[in-house]
């Protein structure tokens, strides 16, 4: 069979064989065979053994907030006991781990300098007093001789009147006469002005004199403010504790040399601890002071509260302190302990256990088990609190789905798993 094709004004005529049916099934039939060959050799995902892999349901339950953590118990309270001055041990009194009393003497030392700079501030206090006392001595002296030429004035003065009033008298009768009566008059006027000029010297001796003293007085006091600070700096060189406690840290020898601000070793209170606990970064912003936590030891559940919170993010775990709300039980410190730490009210809500797949994710997405359970496709997920071993699922699974939840590394860039 041929087909004529006719072209143009001379009817130009090509001949060209006709299709053939066979040919055109043989080539769809031959497409067919090598795409299901493709698809039986192309892996539908990567081949994981079944027992190698962790497998869990999202569940509907109550999501306890709650998160458990290792804690470290401290004391309540530590007083540091660091040298305030340079010295030398010459006394250990007090062994490491003792327990000490407020005021108890715990090491001396000794400081050649600061014995010689005591002397000598002692020797200069002493001279400095002594120079008060004469100074002292000489404003009495000068006080007392002004009560007595003052006294004598006086009496100089009343004499005066006198004799003068009486020289009036005889004037008055013309026994005296008016030049004898001016002269007694003007005595008179002189030993009021001597009287008058004798009280306003002596005054201005008296107070220039007390000025003196008054600035004795005050270098006197300030040598002695001095002297009691070295003498306290001296003390300073015999350490106390300054509370009761139980002393820790001291490993001073005697004969060693001890430097200024060098720690000694410090008290820890007796009987009061704390709990110093770590959690994931995740919980930063869900953690606050007040937030309830509990301890079960010795068969009792022990009620503790947030009292501090670090910030500070170091390997990606922040810091938190926690006290007894009660007295607490009887621990040793740096004992190490679980605790459990409330940070909201239960709530219904899809679950999934908190297994090594979220640190690989990150919970953006997991593996998700098809219907057959052969198959798990990545699929994207949104997980919310992670709390007391389980993970709050907000979107991206339904109740009963299956999910892989070990860890991820070996196919981290894989799309699916074969599950076999």
């Amino acid at each position: 069979m041929v087909e004529v094709a006719l072209s143009g004004a001379g009817m130009d005529r090509r001949v060209r064989p006709a299709r053939q049916p066979w040919r055109l099934g043989l080539g769809l039939a031959l497409l067919l065979a090598l795409g299901l060959l493709l698809t039986r050799a192309w892996p539908r995902g990567v081949p994981v053994a079944r027992g190698d892999v962790e497998i869990a349901t999202a569940r509907t339950g109550p999501f306890r907030d709650v998160v458990v953590g290792r804690a470290i118990v401290q004391p309540l309270q530590s007083v540091l006991l660091d040298a305030s001055e340079e010295g030398r041990v010459t006394q250990v009194l007090v062994k490491d781990g003792e327990r000490v009393e407020a005021g108890q003497l715990i090491v001396v030392l000794t400081s050649s300098q600061r014995a010689q700079e005591l002397m000598a501030r002692s020797s200069e206090a002493a001279q400095q007093l002594a120079n008060l006392a004469t100074f002292r001595g000489s404003l009495a002296q000068a006080q007392a001789w002004l009560r007595r030429e003052v006294t004598q004035a006086g009496f100089e003065v009343e004499r005066s009147r006198r004799a003068h009033e009486r020289n009036g008298r005889l004037a008055a009768t013309g026994f005296l006469s008016p030049a004898a009566l001016e002269e007694s008059a003007d005595k008179l006027a002189l030993a009021e002005r001597l009287l008058a000029q004798l009280q306003a010297d002596g005054r201005e001796e008296l107070r220039t004199r007390e000025q003196s003293v008054a600035a004795m007085q005050r270098a006197v006091a300030d040598l002695d403010r001095r002297l009691a600070a070295m003498r306290a700096a001296s003390d300073g060189l015999s350490v106390r504790a300054p509370v009761a406690g139980r002393l820790t840290g001291l490993s001073l020898q005697v004969g060693e040399s001890v430097r200024s601000g060098h720690r000694l070793g410090r008290i820890d209170s007796l009987g009061r601890f704390k709990l110093r606990m770590t959690l994931d970064e995740f919980h930063l912003g869900r953690v606050r002071e007040g937030l309830a936590g509990e301890l079960l030891h010795g068969g009792r559940a022990h009620a503790l509260r947030v009292s501090r919170i670090d910030p500070q993010v170091k390997d990606g775990r922040f810091t938190l302190e926690l006290v007894f709300d009660a007295d607490p039980p009887a621990l040793q410190v740096g004992q190490g302990l679980d605790l459990r730490l409330t940070l909201g009210d239960p709530a219904p809500a899809l679950l999934l256990p908190d297994a090594g797949f979220y640190a690989d994710t990150g919970g953006a997405w997991a593996f998700v088990v098809d219907t057959d359970g052969r198959h798990a496709h990545r699929r994207p997920l949104q997980l919310g609190r992670r709390a007391d071993g389980l993970i709050e699922v907000l979107g991206g699974l339904q109740p009963g789905e299956q999910v892989v939840v070990s860890p991820y590394r070996a196919f981290t860039g894989a799309s699916a798993l074969d599950l076999q």
